[in-house]
């Protein structure tokens, strides 16, 4: 039987033991991470889902495969009235030249949004309902993060202080963990 195949009491192959021949073979290792997740997702009481938090990671932008996934989810959720915010910390790239929230806008708008030369990075707290709105905060590395918001409903958000989330997780980071995240600065802004 070809490919170490085995048979079964039919006569015909039930499973293949190796792998199948073909004049070509490709294959794509599943990138670490985009398949963490990165994402908090906020419900009513009842269980339905209200609003969701994006960090954005590397592998959400290393091919136009995975930045394409990311926005077309971040399109879904707002069309399906969740609210969104979405932190882009990681520079713009030739798939995303005006940054994530650039390419999720020019899903919904015409009027193309424009990355600040000076801050190319970005924090987008989108409400989904009645329109979409964004509320953009661009920065760059070195400033502070801002104090954005993830909305609950259109009359209703809470606060999202960044800044504060971030110096209050690195406070309590492990010594060792804090080395390999930033091993000559002992700081990601610098």
């Amino acid at each position: 039987m070809p490919n170490g195949a085995t048979a079964n009491n039919g006569g015909g192959v039930a499973v293949a033991e190796a792998p199948p021949k073909a004049q070509l073979t490709f294959s794509v290792e599943t990138d670490t991470y985009a398949a963490k997740a990165n994402r908090i997702v906020i419900r009513e009481p009842y269980g339905e889902v209200v609003a969701v938090i994006e960090i954005v990671s590397p592998g959400n932008k290393n091919s136009r495969h995975a930045l394409d996934s990311f926005v077309e989810k971040a399109c879904t959720l707002l069309d399906r009235g969740i609210h969104l915010l979405v932190v882009d910390l990681f520079p713009p790239s030739e798939r995303d030249p005006q940054g994530i929230h650039g390419a999720i806008w020019s899903q919904f708008s015409d009027d193309a949004f424009k990355l600040l030369p000076h801050k190319p990075l970005t924090v987008a707290a989108y409400m989904a309902r009645p329109a979409k709105k964004a509320y953009v905060d661009p920065v760059a590395v070195g400033d502070e993060l801002p104090v954005s918001a993830i909305f609950l409903s259109t009359e209703r958000y809470v606060r999202a202080p960044l800044e504060a989330t971030y110096q209050a997780t690195w406070a309590d980071c492990p010594e060792p963990m804090r080395a390999v995240i930033a091993p000559t600065s002992g700081n990601w802004r610098t």
